[in-house]
Formats: C-alpha cells, structure tokens, sequence
C-alpha cells in the first residue's frame, strides 16, 4: 500500500509558475530520410482522397506484420509449463539455405501438431548474424505467418540470444 501523495504548497505552486515562464518550447529538427526524392503514391483504393504522401508511401513499402512477440510463452518454457516440441539449427546455412530450411521445418512442424519449437540462428561473429537479423523477416512472410502465433527471444539455458521460440497455431484437426 503506498502513501497519498501530498500536493504542492502554495509558495511551491508559484515557484513552478516562475519556472515554467522560462521554459522555451523546444523545437524540432526536421526528419532528413536516406532518398530525399519523393516516390510517386501508389493509387488509392478508398477513393479521390489519398492521404499524405510520406505515409502512403510508408504503407506501400511496409510489409507484412511479423507475429508478435511473446514473452508469455517465453516465460512458460522457461518455468517448464511449455515443452518444446521440436529444434532447428541453422549455424553454418548461408540465407537461402537457412530460409527454405526454416520453411520447411515450420510446416512440417505445423503439419504434425507441434505448438512449440526452438530455432538456433547463431549470434554470428560480431554478435548480430545476418540468420538473426533476418529471422524476423523470414517469419513475417505470409507463407509462414498463417502458421505462427508468435516468437520470442529464447532463454540462456536454450541458447539465449542465439535462438528463438516460435508458437505455431492450432491446426484445425489438433483436437487439444
């Protein structure tokens, strides 16, 4: 149970007021992006009114939402709660090599009901591997994005920042 907070006297109320008068707004600097040229807005599909450039341009640019991260279920394969159901390791897989791998262990994984697996991309050399980096991207696309319900960074017991847990969905036929 905490303490009321007390309010300010009435000498600490004008002395804010002081303060507060001297207080100059701060301004800031515009935001300078790498390619000053503006792209051409894509059409719009809701009618005559299109919106402002720089955010029509962030939409069509974007790509698809990645699953959210999930430090629930972390927490719960760390407290034993949640098994995991299957591993990927993927140190020594150039981009390509890693990314279909990973393709294809996410649906099978998927396909035989598995809720829970751990992916092992390495931290690389300088301590962010390209695997890592793109982990995220890899999952984000829609091919494996239906499958997936979320991820999370793994625990040092399992590889810390070298892996990651990744939460299938239900399959319609999984009767748990």
């Amino acid at each position: 149970m905490s303490k009321p907070k007390r309010g300010l006297t009435p000498d600490e109320k004008r002395l804010w007021r002081e303060v507060a008068k001297t207080v100059k707004p701060r301004r800031l600097a515009p935001i300078e992006e790498d390619n000053p040229a503006p792209a051409p807005a894509p059409p719009s599909t809701r009618g005559a009114h299109t919106g402002s450039t720089a955010l029509t341009t962030r939409v069509a640019k974007a790509v698809p939402a990645a699953p959210p991260a999930n430090r629930h279920g972390e927490k719960k394969v760390r407290r034993g709660q949640l098994e995991i159901d299957a591993k990927l390791d993927l140190h020594g897989h150039t981009q390509d090599r890693a990314q279909a791998a990973l393709g294809r262990f996410l649906h099978a994984a998927h396909a035989r009901s598995d809720r829970t697996v751990i992916v092992i991309t390495g931290v690389g050399r300088s301590g962010e591997g390209i695997i890592k980096r793109r982990f995220t991207d890899w999952i984000s696309e829609p091919s494996l994005r239906r499958l997936i319900s979320g991820y999370a960074p793994a625990h040092r017991s399992h590889g810390g920042a070298g892996a990651f847990y990744v939460f299938l969905k239900r399959t319609t036929k999984d009767p748990r």
